[in-house]
């Protein structure tokens, strides 16, 4: 296996910080480049901001973890294309990630133009500084590309229709990695994970809530009644995927489902929580109509050619999730 060097743009990230610390594991040699600015230390500066004290101590985990094993960490903001272009000048990575998006729906739906901003000018950046280097980019988009699912299930050749501000801009930034790669013959791989949970993420997607409001002994919230689908994926199972992306030759210029595989609804995995939290209390709301309809991400094609197996059910990764919040949230009392 080739070595190479691997520069993560928002690399200090949910995402990022774990595929970091897996990469470097796997003798690559990571640089994350990230302005700690979105869903990271700098959004969290307001002293009124609920769970504030818990969301900075997983976020110095996060970056005690990554110190700890001498991974590179740039503070820079990847909308500087400046500063991008010395930065990559110095590194001349063999692989980009483009990670730097604003990371959650709701939150691009009510400020698009910061979405935006954070979304597409990094890539810009990232794409033009990298057709000097001819470095393999692999773009994060997401399972919301594709809107409402028509059917139970989509594969890489279903049309997207995405239906919000998010979705939109991910798919937006799908198309212009393939006319970068048309133009300029830039290598590229797509990624569309779903609905990602695990250990210090603080993105305030629907599986940290939940167990967030439970170890204060909170009630839960569910939009709709339950019985939404969707394909969680552990982080472990798409950084093993990622990885696979980055090493294998055959990932390049191919778009990639990368979850579990298997789609289970919002209520299952609030009894699962309630296996742990007995006497948590659920509430329900109306469903927001900008939420799409969706379901299973088919991951054959990733099977095929990357010789992706995703091991961890939410049977299996919910509870080892639980179990590390519920041992951090006890820490963090003492």
């Amino acid at each position: 296996m080739n070595k190479k060097k691997i520069a993560l743009i928002g690399g200090a990230g949910f995402i990022g910080h774990n595929l970091a610390i897996s990469l470097k594991k796997r003798g690559h040699t990571p640089v994350v480049i990230d302005s700690l600015a979105v869903n990271n230390m700098l959004s969290f500066t307001d002293k009124e901001i609920k769970n504030r004290k818990l969301y900075w101590s997983i976020l110095n985990q996060r970056m005690d973890l990554l110190h700890d094993i001498d991974i590179e960490i740039n503070v820079e903001d990847a909308r500087n294309y400046n500063v991008m272009s010395m930065l990559l000048g110095e590194v001349k990575p063999d692989v980009i990630v483009q990670l730097a998006a604003v990371s959650h729906a709701n939150k691009s739906n009510k400020d698009p133009h910061t979405t935006f901003d954070h979304t597409l000018r990094t890539l810009e950046n990232t794409l033009d500084i990298a057709k000097s280097y001819g470095s393999h980019i692999i773009y994060f988009s997401s399972s919301m590309a594709y809107g409402h699912f028509d059917g139970k299930s989509v594969d890489e050749n279903t049309q997207c229709n995405p239906l919000g501000i998010y979705g939109t801009l991910k798919y937006s930034g799908e198309l212009i990695v393939k006319a970068y790669h048309r133009v300029f013959d830039i290598p590229y791989t797509i990624i569309r994970p779903s609905a990602l949970y695990g250990e210090r993420c603080v993105s305030r997607r629907v599986s940290q809530i939940f167990i967030e409001n439970a170890v204060q002994d909170l009630d839960i919230t569910i939009n709709g009644d339950g019985g939404d689908l969707l394909d969680f994926t552990y982080i472990d199972d798409l950084t093993k995927g990622i990885i696979l992306a980055i090493e294998k030759k055959e990932s390049q210029n191919e778009t990639f489902n990368l979850t579990y595989g298997e789609a289970r609804s919002i209520g299952e995995m609030a009894e699962i929580l309630k296996d742990h939290f007995p006497k948590i209390n659920i509430n329900y709301i109306p469903k927001d109509n900008l939420t799409p309809d969706r379901g299973t991400l088919k991951i054959e094609k990733a099977r095929k050619l990357l010789g992706y197996e995703p091991e961890f059910a939410i049977d299996k990764g919910y509870p080892k999730y639980i179990k590390w919040y519920k041992e951090f949230w006890n820490e963090l009392k003492k």
